[in-house]
């Protein structure tokens, strides 16, 4: 009789653990250098705007001509003074506070707006489609500085009222991309079902449109802020922006243009440089959130 020896049974090899579809996603938004660069310097612009007036202190409301037009480095003030005393780095500080506010609080209306109404039209269809779509075509012919500059002669500007013109004047393209997600997303089997139980529209629109259509959504919102940044320094730039002693990068832009051929390059170059890299940084994390949200790269 053979002695039968008993082998162990084999172990499975272990299975390599697949990541998360969040951790890829944030994977890809970290992948993006610029992405990465994009959040970075918004991250230094929030610190240099909200918290550096808290270290560096300095008088932006009263005027002090003993020490206009300084050069940076004299007495003290590190990118020198403007035509009637104000320090610049100061007051550069104070303006990223107004251009900052206003763009983000503009382009979160507008993403909303936009959001709701093309969310309406998509979903309803039919003639209230056409009707709804007809005024977005009208708005999106007429400039948004044309507007923003009748607005501007007609009431006294303010960080309110420019917040509430920006933003009805902003929403319309956001409207035209959810309206193409909601034409989209309308035929799924989930709205459908909702439909069968008797759902409302509105019930269907907030619980599955919308929520359904944040990656756009949310991606959009970050051009509309660089976008209401930029219309900002327009209309200052046009001398149609708030009113002193409050100020934005735009109006520093227009106090300085006319003494850079003194040599006076402090008062425009560092306002332009913030302009350029706050708004080049929103449109760079857009960029990344449009990675993020990307559902062909999820599926990889």
């Amino acid at each position: 009789m053979s002695d039968v020896t008993a082998t162990p049974a084999a172990t499975p090899a272990p299975q390599p653990r697949t990541a998360k579809p969040g951790r890829r996603a944030l994977a890809r938004f970290t992948s993006n250098r610029l992405a990465v660069f994009g959040l970075i310097v918004l991250v230094l612009f929030l610190i240099f705007c909200f918290l550096g007036p808290l270290f560096y202190q300095t008088d932006q409301v009263h005027t002090n001509l003993s020490e206009a037009s300084l050069r940076p480095g004299e007495r003290g003030h590190l990118l020198g003074t403007d035509d009637v005393g104000y320090d610049v780095l100061g007051r550069l500080m104070i303006a990223g506070q107004t251009s900052i506010i206003i763009g983000l609080a503009a382009g979160v209306l507008a993403t909303l707006i936009g959001s709701f109404w093309g969310a309406i039209a998509g979903y309803v269809g039919g003639w209230v489609d056409s009707v709804m779509m007809r005024i977005v075509d009208a708005g999106i012919a007429i400039p948004a500085t044309f507007l923003l500059l009748i607005i501007s002669t007609i009431a006294r500007p303010s960080v309110p009222l420019m917040i509430l013109v920006i933003g009805l004047v902003s929403w319309l393209v956001p409207a035209r991309l959810v309206r193409a997600e909601s034409i989209s997303l309308k035929s799924r089997e989930y709205v459908l079902a909702i439909r069968a139980m008797g759902g409302t529209h509105s019930r269907a629109i907030s619980r599955h449109i919308i929520p359904n259509s944040v990656g756009t959504i949310i991606v959009n919102a970050t051009f509309q802020v660089a976008d209401a940044i930029l219309l900002v320094a327009y209309i200052s730039f046009l001398g149609m922006g708030v009113q002193k002693p409050a100020t934005d990068w735009g109006a520093m832009l227009t106090s300085g243009i006319s003494y850079t051929y003194g040599g006076a390059w402090w008062l425009i170059l560092p306002a332009g440089f913030c302009i350029v890299l706050v708004v080049v940084a929103f449109n760079c994390i857009g960029d990344g959130l449009r990675d993020y949200f990307d559902v062909k790269g999820r599926l990889k």
